[in-house]
């Protein structure tokens, strides 16, 4: 027997608010960071080496090291554990971390205890995918409905999505799935804006550069960050248009900073802009606001869900009519299980899911599921678009690669989570080098 013999997880973090990358109005100078968690086991993968399972989940600074601990007392329950065991059945797993009830207490499903179930997860389902020798996306999509909807957490949901319209939505998929593998190789791969142009701390002239680079180098969608100084605002997105035109999508993101009126004022005075979507007009856990403010900006559409803090609220948001686009973040909400539900809802909602990747990692995450999305649920690209973000990916050993304005299918085995050990060792806080310098 194969047993998971150990975890180590690693506070790491990059120092981005030198720079100003990841800027916003409510996040002026965080520091990205990664509450990194490797899983050890005495078995052989596939090439030979030692089966290793490697997640994360993300923060921009301090409180980093709380979220390391919370994912270490995670984890403990599966040092011992009979490898096959766990991953032949990682619905189970789950179930049975997620049922702690005094890390429960912590929570419920929110907070530093959830980031920590997230980074525990990632690493399960990164072991799984690599003992496979599969990328993830390919091993969730070679998974029937039935064994699909045995992993995703649908606790509470049933009033919004009972696990029968679960498989329906997953069975009407499976038949075409190969067209839609066939669609994305024949296309590049999977459609994605960047947000590396539109940082809130960006002097004028990197704004106009990068905007620049980001339509000559494909890029049809592109996002700014708003909320700190109405004129500012209008200014630069002046400057947006002036570059990019009026051919291409632009998105405006908030990140929270505006109260309902507020937001509905603010947008007044945006729209001329043509703003695809504004981001995070308001609390992320304000649902009838979310609703309010939908009501009163549209054709502006509503986005959020990079803060949404677990299933139940995205519920919420889609049975109040709250979104036009679903926003969730990989390291967030509970790893793959929660997730699976949340799309499993948006695609019975028809509001289309452009998941949130600004932050360490999160792009190496992301294109897994939204791959996922489009071959085995939603079945559509219509207004799905996945962020990018131009940073971090060189401390990764499979990082995601966009050409064109796309996410090329990944290959690699695993989840694409593995970092770099001397990148680990280099900037993990506070004894790293780069950070004793």
């Amino acid at each position: 027997m194969s047993t998971i013999t150990r975890v180590r997880v690693h506070d790491v973090r990059f120092p981005t608010s030198r720079t100003l990358d990841g800027s916003d109005a409510m996040n002026k100078d965080g520091d990205y960071s990664a509450a990194y968690v490797v899983l050890g086991t005495d078995a052989a993968g596939p090439d030979g080496e030692p089966l290793t399972g490697y997640g994360f989940t993300f923060t921009i600074g301090r409180g980093n090291d709380l979220c390391v601990e919370a994912a270490r007392q995670r984890a403990l329950p599966l040092v011992g554990r009979d490898v096959d065991e766990a991953l032949d059945d990682l619905g189970a797993v789950y179930r049975e971390l997620a049922a702690d009830s005094q890390l429960r207490w912590l929570g419920p499903e929110k907070g530093v205890v959830h980031l920590a179930m997230a980074a525990v997860m990632n690493a399960l389902w990164d072991m799984a995918a690599r003992r496979a020798g599969k990328p993830l996306w390919r091993m969730l999509v070679d998974m029937t409905p039935e064994q699909l909807v045995d992993v995703a957490d649908l606790r509470y949901l049933s009033d919004a999505l009972t696990r029968e319209e679960a498989l329906a939505i997953l069975r009407a998929a499976e038949p075409t799935r190969a067209m839609r593998i066939a669609d994305l190789e024949a296309r590049g791969g999977y459609p994605c804006y960047t947000t590396s142009a539109g940082w809130l701390g960006y002097s004028d002239d990197k704004l106009r550069r990068l905007l620049a680079e980001a339509i000559d180098e494909g890029y049809r969608h592109v996002k700014l960050k708003v909320g700190a100084d109405l004129a500012e605002d209008v200014r630069r997105l002046t400057i947006a248009r002036e570059v990019i035109g009026w051919d291409a999508a632009l998105m405006i993101d908030a990140n929270q900073v505006w109260d309902v009126p507020q937001a509905i004022m603010w947008m007044e005075h945006l729209a001329p802009f043509r703003p695809l979507w504004i981001e995070e007009p308001t609390s992320p856990d304000d649902v009838l606001g979310h609703a309010a403010i939908r009501r009163a900006v549209a054709p502006v559409g509503v986005a959020s869900g990079e803060h949404g803090m677990n299933r139940v609220l995205f519920k919420q948001m889609f049975q109040a009519q709250a979104l036009d686009f679903c926003q969730l973040d990989s390291a967030r909400l509970a790893s793959v299980n929660e997730i699976l539900a949340v799309y499993l809802m948006a695609a019975k909602f028809g509001v289309p899911v452009c998941p949130h990747a600004g932050g360490v990692g999160l792009c190496e995450l992301v294109q897994h599921l939204s791959i996922l999305d489009y071959i085995a649920i939603s079945t559509s690209l219509e207004n799905r678009v996945t962020e990018f973000v131009d940073h971090l990916h060189e401390h990764f050993t499979d990082p995601c690669v966009v050409v064109d304005g796309h996410y090329t299918l990944p290959t690699a085995p695993g989840y694409s989570a593995r970092m770099h050990p001397d990148s680990v060792a280099a900037f993990s806080y506070p004894d790293g080098a780069e950070w004793r310098s």
